[in-house]
């Protein structure tokens, strides 16, 4: 899901002011990877064979081996010999995930819309280009009877299920639709072929549910533990990444203009670990084949100690050789609106999903994205592990120069 200062678009249509808000919130928020519902589905190969709606295209039919997963175990073979199916392929995490896995030498299955990205913006032909390598089958992961006919019409075994699955919005329905109900999906469908093994890409606030699509996520996680707990030859990798590096880089490009570096508070109220999503992809990787990270929730974040907004400010300003200018807003202004929308919610019940993404606004501006100790009421930010080399300076020099095209928030809106 991408979550951003774009929640608040519609607020900021007719108030000048507002659009320091608007900035404000883009350098606060998680932005996770995005499915739709898409047509049914085609699998992409090197060449074409006479089957009813299947196209090859990229790799050859012999570089996917139908195996015999209940006698052999995935993790004895070589990667490629192991069969990787990835839903929420062409999201914003999914294409680095996917990418990652064909650099490691595993035959890749990416489930992807016939519309894929922003508004369907990207077409079949556009999807080949962007997961090249991958064999792409067009599905839909809403609807189980088009995903297991599709997953048929392969002819081959899966043995893992790595899902980088997400609502786009983080709205009411959409939440359950896909961070609960599609993931639950490819969970089905992933062990009726064959797969023993499923790599989950939940998101660390859901150590603290006040929100539906955290809700959805951790109701989910419970029934992939219950799945591995019945089932001893089954086992799930559940990762739990800190903030992306997109979602802290809405201001570089104003603070660059001139423009002062906004935050809630003190600008303290909510630090991170943000990791590349190259990093988080490369972990994702590990999960496949790594016996230390199976049956397991893991928590993780980039490189280096944890950093407050104030902080992020203050190494935006350093690379611009510029007195660092802060503007400050209240939490509280977020509080009314919430209660604002609240109460119109009971009148007006079509604006259920613009009060949740005022509360989605309000945690992510308040709550950091580290390990969070329930006995101490605490975030603990030493105890968040750290994985790989990008650094959120790095991606600061990288937009100041080329800015930050592909690295889109999102599309919702509050109105």
């Amino acid at each position: 899901m991408s979550i951003s200062a774009s929640y608040f678009n519609g607020l900021s249509l007719h108030s000048p002011k507002s659009q320091s808000f608007k900035r404000l919130l883009s350098s606060h928020f998680i932005n996770h990877v995005q499915v739709r519902r898409v047509p049914f589905s085609s699998l992409h190969l090197s060449e074409r064979l006479n089957f009813p709606k299947v196209r090859f295209q990229h790799i050859s039919a012999s570089a996917i081996p139908t195996v015999d997963t209940s006698k052999i175990s995935f993790r004895s073979k070589n990667p490629k010999d192991i069969n990787v199916l990835v839903v929420g392929a062409t999201g914003y995490i999914g294409k680095f995930v996917v990418t990652e896995l064909i650099k490691r030498g595993f035959n890749v299955i990416a489930i992807a819309r016939e519309r894929s990205g922003i508004r369907g913006r990207n077409s079949k032909e556009d999807t080949l280009g962007m997961l090249n390598g991958a064999n792409v089958c067009f599905s839909d992961v809403t609807q189980m009877d088009i995903l297991e006919k599709s997953m048929g019409d392969l002819g081959i075994s899966i043995d893992v299920v790595v899902s980088c699955l997400a609502s786009r919005n983080g709205g009411v329905k959409d939440s359950w639709k896909i961070d609960y109900e599609a993931t639950k999906n490819s969970l089905v469908a992933g062990r009726k072929f064959g797969a023993s093994h499923f790599v989950l890409l939940s998101a660390i606030c859901v150590q603290k549910p006040l929100l539906e699509f955290q809700r959805a996520k951790l109701k989910f996680e419970a029934e992939l533990v219950k799945e591995a707990e019945e089932d001893e030859g089954f086992t799930y990798s559940i990762v739990r990444p800190t903030a992306f590096f997109k979602s802290l880089g809405g201001q570089v490009e104003l603070v660059k203009d001139g423009k002062p570096y906004v935050m809630f508070g003190d600008g303290k109220l909510c630090a991170c670990k943000p990791i590349s999503e190259a990093d988080l992809a490369s972990f994702i990787a590990d999960c496949v084949l790594n016996e230390d990270m199976i049956n397991q929730i893991l928590p993780i974040g980039g490189p280096g100690k944890a950093l407050t907004p104030l902080e992020q400010g203050e190494i935006l300003f350093k690379l611009l050789g510029k007195e660092p200018k802060f503007l400050k807003v209240p939490i509280e202004i977020m509080d009314f609106a919430i209660g604002v929308l609240d109460f119109l919610v009971k009148i007006f019940p079509p604006l259920e999903d613009a009060a949740e993404f005022g509360k989605i606004g309000r945690y992510y501006a308040a709550e950091s994205m580290l390990i969070w100790d329930p006995e101490t009421g605490k975030y603990d930010a030493d105890s968040t592990p750290s994985y790989g080399t990008d650094t959120l300076e790095e991606f600061f020099k990288k937009v100041l120069r080329e800015g930050m095209a592909g690295q889109e928030l999102g599309e919702q809106t509050i109105f």
